[in-house]
């Protein structure tokens, strides 16, 4: 299996759900089941097979999380070399030149990225094109709304 990166508090980040989906949904799923049994019928019966219908969905992704974890790169970007790159687990500060706007962007992997958190997949259109840039660089990235460019404002490692 592949290698997938994933920074430091994105591991932390799928282990806490890992622990709960295992500990405290798993659980809760087994119970529901047990209840719904002792209704009676199975075969009419809509809160036994919502209940293990709600344990398939939490059971595959606890799977999917044990494969992330097993195939995960940690990589800690507070210990990487400083110098002002973007690279994978960077944090960049950006100036969209259309509107002046200045939003900041974590470059993370896939089980990490959240545009709204601004946490960017390094895969993606936007997180291409921002790596291996350094600050005071002009970018253009086509996105699904148009082309736009940035100026690269500030790199952090933190």
């Amino acid at each position: 299996m592949n290698k997938q990166p994933i920074t430091v508090t994105g591991l932390e980040k799928i282990k806490l759900e890992l622990d709960e989906r295992k500990n405290k949904i798993r659980p809760k799923i087994v119970q529901a089941i047990a209840e719904a049994r002792s209704h009676g019928d199975l075969k009419e019966n809509a809160e036994y097979h919502a209940a293990k219908e709600e344990q398939g969905l939490n059971e595959k992704r606890i799977q999917e999380i044990e494969t992330t974890i097993a195939t995960a790169n940690v990589i800690d970007v507070t210990k990487l070399k400083k110098d002002n790159k973007v690279i994978f687990g960077a944090t960049v500060i950006v100036k969209d030149l259309e509107t002046e706007k200045e939003n900041k962007y974590k470059i993370v992997g896939k089980d990490e990225a959240n545009v709204k958190d601004g946490l960017i997949f390094y895969q993606s259109p936007i997180g291409k094109g921002f790596i291996g840039k350094t600050e005071g660089e002009f970018v253009e990235i086509n996105t699904p709304s148009g082309e736009k460019t940035f100026e690269i404002t500030k790199v952090q490692y933190i």
